[in-house]
């Protein structure tokens, strides 16, 4: 039976799962392994630190993640793939307030950031 996001262990499991996504995504895959060659054990507590201090306001995340998108080979197609695994990976394993926020936050982001690299892409 699942159960909302109430622990830091419920935070690596989103964040584990969803990434195990995306290394098999075909779309996102390639962005994330070939291209920004993400070191993945350092990676994955920086995520479980960012959205602990999303779901729980913990502030131990201490980062301006949008700097390290603008490099990257981006666009609406990857933030809209990116965004449906992560709704779909956070209903496959949970339900509740907090499943619910960490999906509202994760679409924001994917919004904001989105808007934020078109403008910098149009300006260049």
């Amino acid at each position: 039976m699942k159960q909302d996001i109430n622990s830091s262990e419920d935070v690596k499991k989103l964040v584990d799962t969803f990434y195990e996504k995306v290394n098999a995504d075909e779309v996102l895959s390639p962005v994330f392994n070939d291209f920004a060659k993400v070191d993945w054990p350092k990676h994955l507590p920086r995520m479980y630190q960012f959205w602990e201090s999303i779901l729980f306001s913990t502030g131990e995340y201490q980062g301006r993640p949008f700097q390290k998108h603008i490099p990257l080979p981006i666009n609406e197609t990857h933030f809209e793939r990116w965004v449906s695994l992560f709704i779909k990976n956070t209903d496959e394993h949970f339900v509740g307030e907090r499943a619910e926020e960490a999906k509202h936050r994760a679409r924001t982001i994917a919004h904001i950031f989105n808007t934020k690299l078109a403008h910098i892409n149009y300006h260049e």
